[in-house]
């Protein structure tokens, strides 16, 4: 975790007013500790993206909704990992599981 100064000194294009005013319109959520201000690096990466963003003159408007959709997207993709890895550890069962019952020829018994 960072401090808004690191922050700032990482992304130079970034003053404290408009890290601040896009903190309070919840396009970054930093983490607060102890009165702290603490971001991570997924943060520091969305921040990033809010630069290009501006940088490619989307409108203020349409900022919270590309956020919205590149977060929906980044969820489903980690829906799918989580349903590639169960599929995977299936296959995975399914092969011990042949492999167990299979006759020394090689070929299945029967259940």
């Amino acid at each position: 975790m960072i401090t808004v100064a690191t922050v700032l000194a990482r992304l130079p294009g970034l003053d404290a007013d408009r890290l601040q005013y896009w903190i309070a319109q919840e396009w970054v959520r930093p983490v607060r500790r102890g009165g702290e201000v603490l971001f991570g690096e997924i943060d520091v990466a969305r921040l990033h993206l809010i630069l290009d963003l501006q940088e490619l003159e989307v409108g203020e408007g349409a900022v919270p909704v590309v956020l919205s959709l590149l977060d929906q997207l980044h969820e489903s993709r980690r829906h799918m990992r989580r349903l590639l890895d169960a599929l995977d550890a299936g296959a995975a069962e399914e092969a011990v599981r042949r492999l167990r019952t299979a006759r020394p020829d090689g070929s299945l018994k029967r259940e």
